[in-house]
């Protein structure tokens, strides 16, 4: 068969997105202290602002080198913000580490420095920059808000399990509950997620579980006895028992552009490892959301995403990361559709955000080309629109806003009749290519990588490794989570699938899933994902279900290898390698290895 190649432009483009650094500024030399334990929010950010001021556009990039070492940060009101950010609890204000705001041409290189974020922090937010790069260092926190335990016994007969958090977290049990406590933070657990002890792999068919906080017991110090039901708890298991709050992601990037991060590892954070909105062209190289070592004794990293791009354009690049231990999806890459509310005349309509996180941020700008589609059906409703202004409604300015009064150069189609059904609308201009290679995704929950975006995707020379849902995703949702778009041009090759779907969550049909959101799939007339290419990959699994597509036209999966194996029982509900459900243009062989 014909097999697709990656344009040769957008690897050009990616690989000569370098910074040329004229001018090298050692921020300890303006009150920066490695290893003092002291506060570094304010005088990195001072120090920062001193070494920027005489910046200009003709005085050329400007390296800002950190010395090795230590840096403490502790939450200071004089850098918080109110910031709306995709994907995150939207609790005002946020608490910020270093704050790079509207700079242009500017390397930060830690040269292997360790950040180490106490309390509630967004550690690194870049707003408005321009040209910027962040090398060589980490982020984590002193203390996580992701409670660590291992099961000591379980009694499977009466129900009971005796279970030791690890040493560094800080608990007490108040009234009979598990309340963890860290710098201005308390928070009781409501869930978890199992980790096998020596592979740290989540234990087989578990999921979410329940954890036991509740009419507890301290035998002694460490050592709890909790009313708690779980036959696959088996003593040594590790269990990371948290709450679903989010307020921050490790990174914020917002309104940006050029924007690369290379050689940064980020160990912990309270919501994504990386969050970035409305930016274009931003390039990770060797990012890391992962544990410090096989001998590190954490088992979990981010609460969320480890990697999270929403309403993004031009080209996303991602190779040679590691994400691990994570709470959710190594990547995940969508645009946010805005629910048409009603209209206001002929050229004008109110969209709003449905999404309780996912609002009060930039959605689009004059020029933007516009779509309109249906809820029920996921059809597209006419043709795009061109944006001719958009002003927030609820609000005077755009922070906080839901619903936008939005204007468009042409009318719009009388048939649009919101008495009829629900409409949404996607903003096409602010979708991205997107290439992600030589990655390694392992051990976390939920599911791999996913793609929303009409642009060009490629995905290959990844590792997905126990992922425990599915390992790659083609979504697409307008009607809970509120995420675009569909799929036009997909390329999956030469991937290593090792045990996917080890665990059910949502959208896990198969280890890649085709799964758009559709309401009324028997009365679509079109097809929401089309252009999607699947070949030369490996697939290692316990399981049979390999592909599930709904609602494609073109769709292509030939030449892979499939070697199955006996780690887990079968379990999963499809007992199709493929299944197919309203798909056209397909080319499909299933072989074995």
């Amino acid at each position: 068969m014909k097999r697709p190649q990656i344009i040769l432009t957008l690897i050009t483009a990616f690989l000569s997105a370098q910074i040329s650094v004229a001018t090298t500024i050692n921020l300890n030399t303006l009150g920066v202290k490695a290893d003092s334990k002291q506060n570094s929010t304010v005088t990195i950010n001072r120090a920062i602002s001193k070494a920027l001021k005489n910046k200009t556009s003709k005085s050329g990039a400007i390296e800002l080198s950190l010395a090795p070492g230590r840096y403490d940060f502790y939450p200071d009101k004089k850098y918080s913000r109110e910031l709306y950010i995709s994907n995150h609890d939207q609790n005002q204000p946020k608490s910020i580490g270093i704050c790079l705001e509207g700079v242009d041409s500017v390397v930060l290189n830690g040269n292997g420095a360790q950040l180490i974020f106490h309390g509630q922090m967004l550690p690194v937010a870049m707003l408005g920059v321009k040209n910027f790069r962040l090398a060589n260092l980490s982020i984590d926190f002193e203390k996580p808000h992701i409670s660590q335990i291992t099961i000591v016994e379980n009694d499977t007969v009466s129900g009971v399990i005796k279970y030791a958090p690890a040493p560094w977290v800080d608990y007490e049990v108040r009234n009979g509950r598990f309340v963890a406590k860290g710098h201005g933070w308390e928070n009781v657990p409501c869930a978890g997620i199992a980790f096998e002890p020596g592979t740290r792999h989540l234990v087989y068919n578990t999921s979410d579980i329940s954890v036991g906080t509740e009419n507890l017991t301290e035998d002694k110090p460490g050592l709890i006895t909790a009313p708690w039901r779980n036959n696959k708890l088996i003593p040594g298991t590790i269990v990371a028992m948290r709450t679903y709050d989010r307020p921050a992601p490790g990174v914020f990037i917002a309104d940006s552009r050029d924007v690369s991060l290379e050689n940064v590892t980020i160990h912990y954070a309270e919501g994504m490892g990386l969050l970035a909105q409305m930016t274009e062209n931003i390039t990770l190289r060797n990012f890391n959301v992962c544990l410090k070592g096989d001998d590190d004794l954490r088992y979990f990293t981010t609460q969320a995403d480890a990697t999270h791009f929403s309403g993004c354009k031009g080209r996303i690049l991602s190779t040679g990361g590691l994400y691990e231990g994570m709470m959710d999806d190594a990547i995940n890459v969508h645009g946010t559709y805005l629910k048409v509310m009603r209209k206001i005349d002929e050229r004008s309509v109110i969209g709003e955000y449905m999404h309780p996180q996912a609002f009060g941020f930039r959605w689009g700008e004059p020029g933007d080309s516009v779509q309109f589609i249906s809820s029920k059906t996921m059809d597209n409703f006419g043709t795009s629109m061109v944006i001719e202004s958009i002003v927030p409604y609820d609000r005077n300015s755009v922070a906080g806003a839901k619903q936008f009064i939005i204007s468009f150069t042409e009318p719009l189609s009388e048939d649009l009749d919101l008495s009829c059904g629900s409409y949404g609308m996607e903003n096409l201009t602010w979708t991205p290519e997107i290439l992600f290679a030589g990655n390694i995704v392992r051990n976390n929950r939920a599911r791999g990588a996913l793609f929303s975006t009409p642009r060009k995707v490629v995905a290959e020379r990844n590792i997905f490794d126990h992922t425990s849902g599915t390992a790659i995703l083609l979504c697409g949702d307008c009607n809970g989570w509120f995420e675009t778009g569909a799929c036009r041009d997909v390329v999956i090759r030469n991937n290593k699938f090792v045990n996917a779907l080890t665990n059910m969550f949502q959208f896990t049909n198969a280890v890649i899933s085709i799964y758009p959101e559709i309401p009324d799939l028997k009365n679509q007339k079109g097809y929401f994902h089309s252009g999607v290419t699947i070949y030369d990959n490996e697939f290692d699994t316990f399981d049979i279900p390999l592909l599930y597509a709904k609602s494609v036209s073109g769709l292509t999966f030939m030449n892979n290898r499939v070697r199955h194996n006996t780690s887990y029982p079968a379990f999963h509900w499809n007992k199709a390698p493929v299944l197919l459900e309203r798909v056209t243009d397909a080319k499909i062989q299933v072989g074995e290895q």
